[in-house]
């Protein structure tokens, strides 16, 4: 039987010490090859015709032409070639990466910084890029039961009114509704940069976001959603008191979960050890909103790879809350709400342009 062809991997980092440290990652798995590398954006797109790479690593910052150039001119050329950008954590990294994803890129990854222990910066680096590329470039390796949808670009634009599906989908519509908890992830900013903007400013309940994202990012997520919305956003903090129309993100590094104080309901953060190799983790903050809200809880999963979430959903299932997952047809990556939607544990799969017309028809029932 013949060998399946090696997905086809260009590395443009204008850094000699990254291109040859995503080389020896890379070529370790017999899956990957390194087909070209470039120091910028402008020799990358010269080389583009030429080598046919399956997918692009990206560097955020380079000379001459940086990561946000290179970008915009890859989508005029190839807009469905996969694109990972490469980012450092700093407040710039963040800021450019996030304009990144709105202008296309498919996911990204941060760099490993310069203190610590290299083995584990490297061990990191390798456990969230490849998944990455396969992810994306899926139809080059096993077959899968799991379909990955190509980006859109651009990215959705918000609608003016959101939409309502044509006929509601679960007999459960006049359950009251006290919160709503979103788990999402690769993918995420542009759903939620296309969802958010839909809900209206007196929305009736508090609503929870986890975003899979690092420090920094979050907290500029939240203010690039907040521009968009008129909704107020903002990143968690220890304390904070849960009210009405008010949308609270989970800080990158922090879990966030609920506690009860007498009548009011707070956030409380920490840093325990990562679930699902993540922290934020979903499953986190459902299995703490499960516990304050119980069966007037609705839960929400959108676009993302890995399966954080299910156990969450498992938990709010059992307190008789109710979930809604994104379809696969509108989501960049059928991960976690596939996992939710094939454990049974879904009362519906909504597309994005009919989900937040879902979401409040559920939350202003018995209202």
């Amino acid at each position: 039987m013949a060998l399946a062809a090696k997905i086809r991997i260009m590395l443009v980092d204008d850094s000699a010490v990254i291109r040859h440290l995503l080389t020896d990652v890379l070529s370790n798995d017999p899956a990957l090859e390194i087909a070209a590398s470039a120091t910028n954006g402008r020799i990358a797109l010269a080389k583009l015709a030429a080598v046919k790479p399956d997918i692009v690593i990206l560097d955020v910052e380079m000379p001459e032409m940086d990561g946000l150039e290179t970008l915009a001119e890859l989508r005029k050329r190839q807009p469905r070639l996969p694109v990972i950008m490469f980012s450092s954590v700093t407040e710039r990294g963040a800021a450019v990466t996030l304009e990144a994803l709105a202008l296309g890129a498919n996911d990204y990854i941060t760099k490993p910084s310069n203190t610590g222990n290299i083995a584990a910066s490297l061990q990191r680096v390798r456990d969230e890029l490849i998944p990455r590329i396969k992810t994306f470039c899926r139809q080059r390796v096993a077959p899968t039961p799991t379909r990955v949808t190509p980006e859109r670009y651009p990215a959705p634009k918000p609608l003016s009114k959101p939409e309502f599906p044509p006929m509601m989908t679960a007999p459960r519509l006049r359950q009251r509704v006290d919160i709503v908890a979103i788990g999402v992830s690769t993918g995420g900013p542009n759903v939620l940069a296309a969802l958010l903007p839909q809900l209206p400013a007196h929305f009736p309940v508090p609503i929870l976001i986890v975003q899979h994202m690092p420090p920094i990012f979050t907290r500029l997520l939240a203010e690039r959603l907040a521009a968009q919305s008129v909704l107020a956003i903002a990143e968690g903090t220890a304390g904070d008191v849960l009210r009405p129309g008010q949308v609270w993100l989970a800080p990158g590094g922090f879990h966030m979960a609920l506690e009860r104080q007498g009548t009011q309901v707070r956030l409380r953060l920490n840093q325990d050890a990562p679930e699902n190799s993540c922290r934020p983790a979903v499953d986190v903050l459902f299995r703490s909103v499960a516990e304050i809200y119980r069966g007037n809880t609705l839960a929400v999963i959108l676009t993302g790879m890995g399966n954080d979430g299910l156990k969450g959903c498992e938990v709010i299932r059992k307190a008789g809350g109710q979930i809604l997952v994104q379809d696969e047809a509108s989501s960049v990556v059928w991960g976690m709400p596939g996992f939710v939607a094939k454990a049974g544990l879904a009362d519906a799969q909504i597309g994005l342009t009919h989900l937040a017309g879902e979401i409040l028809v559920r939350v202003r029932a018995a209202r």
